[in-house]
């Protein structure tokens, strides 16, 4: 069974194509037009083994929220698409991130209901022309598209670009175990027999 997605999205705001392979090998192309944005999505499709290709315009001119916003909407759809009917998942994972001084713990519950808690702690900065409360709108966005429960805490850390760095990491490396198919499991990974 080959879990992969695609998907176009075309708005008055952005226009969004995304290929998505879940059981891949890390490879990604990636142009966004938001420079921290390519960088984070790069270390995400590594770090959790997925093949990813996101080619995406939008309205940066005004600023980067669009952008970030939808791409995380379509990467969310490409979850829920490429997971199926999620028969097999083992449903669950989690990791803890190290990045230099940085601590950040994510878990994640491909429930079908979406919730986000987001215990990360940052000034309203810039990375480069990156607003870094774009990063909680991105996971904010593929939560609500996915049908994910999400928890992203950061223990500790003093630069900001580490923190939301450990946090992609972390994000990417519990989903690869959530969506890896277990051979144990019989249906889903539900006493409900859905999720």
């Amino acid at each position: 069974m080959s879990r992969t997605a695609s998907i176009e999205r075309v708005t008055r705001e952005t226009n969004i194509k995304l290929t998505l392979t879940l059981d891949g090998s890390g490879t990604a192309r990636i142009c966004t037009s938001v420079p921290f944005l390519d960088h984070m999505l790069n270390l995400f499709a590594r770090h959790g083994l997925f093949d990813l290709d996101v080619e995406a315009r939008g309205d940066i001119d005004i600023d980067f929220h669009h952008t970030v916003e939808d791409i995380g909407i379509v990467l969310g759809e490409a979850f829920k698409q490429a997971l199926g009917d999620k028969k097999g998942i083992r449903r669950y994972g989690q990791a803890t991130v190290p990045m230099d001084e940085t601590l950040a713990s994510v878990a994640v519950d491909i429930s079908g209901r979406p919730y986000l808690v987001y215990h990360v702690n940052l000034p309203k900065v810039k990375i480069g022309e990156f607003d870094v409360e774009l990063a909680r709108e991105f996971f904010q966005a593929f939560v609500n598209h996915c049908g994910l429960n999400l928890h992203i805490n950061v223990m500790y850390g003093d630069n900001v670009h580490h923190i939301i760095e450990a946090c992609f990491k972390a994000f990417s490396r519990a989903l690869d175990v959530a969506s890896q198919c277990d051979l144990r499991v019989n249906g889903v990974m539900s006493t409900k027999g859905v999720l």
